[in-house]
Parts: C-alpha cells; structure tokens; sequence
C-alpha cells in the first residue's frame, strides 16, 4: 500500500523533482556524446584561428615597429 503510494506521489512530481535535484533526462544523456564531440571540434577550430590572429598580430606590430623607427 505505501509502495504504490509512494510510486504515485514521485510519478505526480517526478517534473519538480528532475528539476530541483538538477536530474539529467535520457534524451540529454543521449545526445551527451555528440554534443561533446562538436565541442572538441571547435575548440580545435578556434585553436587554429586563435594562432592564425596571434601570427597576424605579430606582423602588424613588426610592420608598426618599422613605421616608427622611419618617422623618427
């Protein structure tokens, strides 16, 4: 008697208590792998062009360098 009671009280609230325990939900779990997989692709990305800006930097200071050493 106090099982189904319980089973139906958690079943009434299950949606309040994912959130306030802060549960996963199966579809989230399920799509976990892919979305982690795209994470990593991007960071690989923007390591990519984070070196591509720091090289370009580099030489706009080199060539700024040499435009103040000629006005001087």
């Amino acid at each position: 008697m106090f099982d189904r009671y319980l089973n139906t009280y958690v079943d009434k609230r299950m949606k309040y208590i994912i959130e306030e325990w802060q549960l996963a939900k199966r579809n989230e779990i399920a799509d976990f792998q892919r979305r982690l997989i795209s994470l990593s692709n991007e960071v690989t990305r923007l390591a990519g062009v984070e070196k591509a800006a720091e090289t370009k930097l580099t030489s706009l200071e080199e060539r700024a360098r040499k435009l103040e050493a000629k006005k001087k």
